[in-house]
């Protein structure tokens, strides 16, 4: 009995390594001057997203997930917050900025995502 407990153990640190550490989420370059964003089951999906430097994209966010933390957008260092309806595409113009990395959560940093302006 003690080595089952021992190997649930063991597999449930191996799934939480894997999920904060080593999971590489879906990522996506701008081509077009806008792309969509899905919210749900706890990510953004793409999560990771190139744009060109020095022009405004558009970010079509449709939230999926009914829960409260997925319902604001926050990008800090481009002074963005938004509010992001329940199954209504939200646009989200970014404004034309300097090449960086912005990361971009919900309030409570739980929905993480990585906006890359190259």
């Amino acid at each position: 009995m003690m080595i089952w407990i021992n190997l649930t153990g063991l597999i449930l640190i191996g799934l939480i390594v894997w999920w904060f550490w080593l999971y590489q989420a879906q990522s996506t370059q701008i081509k077009d001057g806008s792309i969509e964003v899905l919210v749900k089951d706890g990510v953004y999906q793409p999560a990771n997203i190139t744009v060109p430097a020095h022009q405004s994209v558009q970010l079509m966010f449709v939230r999926e997930d009914a829960t409260p933390c997925a319902e604001t957008l926050l990008i800090p260092e481009l002074d963005i917050n938004e509010t992001l309806a329940l199954n209504k595409r939200v646009t989200v113009t970014i404004p034309a900025s300097s090449a960086g990395v912005y990361p971009f959560h919900c309030q409570m940093q739980m929905y993480r995502g990585t906006l890359m302006i190259k």
